[in-house]
């Protein structure tokens, strides 16, 4: 098996289960478990702000943040295509109370300053006005887009121009510095918090981060409670994490088993594949008259998994457990189930 459906499949290492078994431990919700204190730490330097928070989920990590920046009734302006507005089950209006006002980034991913200036609205006596901008990077619906450091600074400082905090969704920022050659701490620096996932291509097999001030993560920390994820002797799971900060530089494999797969998979007849940016590849199968559930089963048959990402679109997630050999035999799997169906 193949398996290519995320990042997110990846298995602990052996260095991740040792970490995990020797891992000093306290009780987190008093402050006293060392090893989740120095991930924190580690964590925070690694993206240059003054804290950071360990959080079960990169999903709760976006909603504590949003919980933390806005009032009740506010609008989150949020891009159509975003991770926190299409899968994260409505959190944003459940859980923080807040509208959503959506934009089209398009292609690039991040709206221009323009759009930020257009859509964001003054509170008044008839508009709750916008309360938080979040952007995402890499941008997973939009196929993996790493967005330059460039574009989330205009975005960024078109927001704080009318006093709107910012708040980036980084499940995968590692993926966009490495593809972009770009710092962690100055891909972040102008915007207000970050959340980044340990157990995507790091391989962490639990936890996210989200970071900020320590004025932001000290309020983060009793959201968090609210929400049900204060952990006691988080260090067993925080350990892991800190082997997968290591992680980072070796990226790169994943971004290049991304391109060979997707020109494997471009050459077969009747699809067609973009060259991908970081790990994330999409098939388009309209050409070859399958829906994306018909070419996902053909693939599931051959043993290679991947998953429906739109009516003709699939996603396939190059990750630390998928070496370039088995990249290639997909692709030959993948041709060979698609051509003789």
């Amino acid at each position: 098996m193949i398996d290519l459906r995320s990042d997110t499949v990846t298995l602990p290492s052996e260095e991740m289960r040792e970490a995990a078994r020797d891992a000093e431990v306290g009780d987190d919700v008093y402050g006293d478990d060392p090893t989740v204190n120095e991930l924190e730490a580690r964590a925070a330097e690694l993206v240059g702000k003054e804290a950071a928070l360990f959080v079960p989920s990169g999903t709760m990590g976006n909603q504590i943040a949003a919980r933390v920046h806005t009032d009740p009734g506010q609008e989150a302006l949020v891009d159509t295509e975003a991770h926190v507005y299409k899968w994260e089950v409505g959190g944003f209006a459940e859980l923080s109370n807040l509208q959503i006002r959506a934009f089209d980034a398009g292609d690039r991913a991040v709206p221009t300053l323009e759009q930020v200036r257009e859509h964001a609205r003054e509170e008044s006596l008839h508009v709750a006005g916008t309360g938080l901008l979040c952007l995402e990077n890499t941008h997973n619906a939009r196929g993996g887009v790493a967005v330059p450091k460039a574009d989330i600074d205009a975005a960024a400082e078109a927001a704080h121009e009318l006093d709107i905090p910012v708040h980036l969704d980084g499940a995968r920022v590692f993926n966009a510095c490495v593809a972009l050659d770009e710092n962690p701490a100055a891909m972040v620096e102008h915007v207000d918090s970050v959340m980044f996932c340990l157990s995507k291509g790091l391989g962490a097999p639990v936890g996210s981060i989200l970071a900020g001030s320590e004025a932001f993560v000290e309020q983060a920390v009793r959201v968090r409670k609210q929400f049900g994820g204060g952990m006691r002797q988080a260090g067993i799971i925080a350990a892991p994490g800190l082997v997968a900060l290591d992680n980072v530089e070796r990226l790169d494999d994943d971004h290049e088993n991304a391109r060979v797969l997707a020109e494997g998979l471009d050459a077969i007849e009747g699809l067609s594949v973009p060259t991908p940016d970081t790990n994330i590849v999409v098939v388009d199968s309209e050409g070859a008259g399958l829906t994306a559930d018909e070419f996902v089963g053909l693939c599931d048959d051959v043993d290679v998994l991947g998953g429906p990402f739109g009516k003709y679109h699939t996603r396939f997630t190059t990750n630390l457990n998928v070496s370039r050999a088995e990249v290639k035999e997909a692709v030959e799997r993948v041709a060979k189930a698609v051509e003789t169906r």
